[in-house]
């Protein structure tokens, strides 16, 4: 995998991805419901073009054009979801989650640049939370050493990227740093975008179901320093 001349990633060559797209592209494209896919991009903001599929509809589809397919290594994967990527209509970006979420174990710490170039391209919630707690927190998980990747990416203008380093470890229960899940959220407790303030809520409540002590003394302390959108959100399940 390299970068080209514009900063984007190149492609690589997959024979695999090569069938993939040309089968999911055929399938999809077939069912498309212009009608649909309006009132579905006006729902997600205009963030890009749909084909109209309802969600049981494009899963299904998918099962289809896998079906047969073999286990992809990390190039393949890589190929799938760029080349998904590149395609404007959002369906294909969820093939290519779908595809991550289920494969992510065999990709190594490698995979994180193509990880950050799908968050950062066409980026709004329905994508970024998924890739953020299913595909950045498996790399993470399978490989302590990008902590310190986290570490870059929760002070990162991006708001996508530093939502993506509070959600990493949403899945994590027993096994969350929650030192670093705490020092986390306060680095961002003042910023003022509703996605941030958002996700501390979101992450907090998330632990709570593990432990709740925790996050009630963590709150008790530094309450004052969070939106009451954050407040909110991490005691919805628990209480103050």
């Amino acid at each position: 995998m390299g970068v080209t001349g514009t900063g984007t990633l190149e492609v690589p060559r997959s024979v695999l991805a090569d069938t993939v797209l040309e089968r999911l592209v055929a399938a999809y494209g077939a069912a498309a419901d212009a009608e649909r896919a309006v009132s579905m991009r006006a729902y997600m903001k205009d963030v890009a073009p749909f084909l109209g599929l309802t969600t049981p509809t494009r899963r299904a589809l998918s099962r289809t054009v896998l079906q047969d397919t073999p286990r992809p290594d990390e190039t393949d994967c890589t190929a799938v979801a760029l080349r998904c990527w590149e395609l404007p209509e959002r369906e294909y970006h969820y093939f290519a989650v779908d595809y991550l979420r289920r494969h992510v174990k065999r990709c190594s710490s490698g995979f994180l640049p193509v990880a950050r170039h799908l968050i950062t391209t066409v980026p709004w919630w329905d994508t970024v939370d998924l890739l953020a707690a299913h595909v950045v927190g498996g790399l993470v998980a399978a490989d302590p050493k990008l902590k310190a990747d986290m570490d870059a990416w929760i002070e990162d203008p991006d708001l996508w990227i530093a939502r993506t380093a509070l959600l990493h470890q949403l899945r994590y229960k027993e096994r969350t740093d929650t030192e670093r899940l705490f020092a986390y959220c306060l680095r961002q407790s003042a910023h003022p975008d509703f996605f941030i303030r958002k996700a501390i809520g979101w992450c907090l409540r998330e632990y709570a179901k593990t432990d709740p002590d925790a996050v009630r003394d963590f709150l008790a302390r530094e309450r004052g320093r969070f939106a009451p959108l954050s407040v909110r959100e991490a005691l919805k399940n628990i209480g103050a």
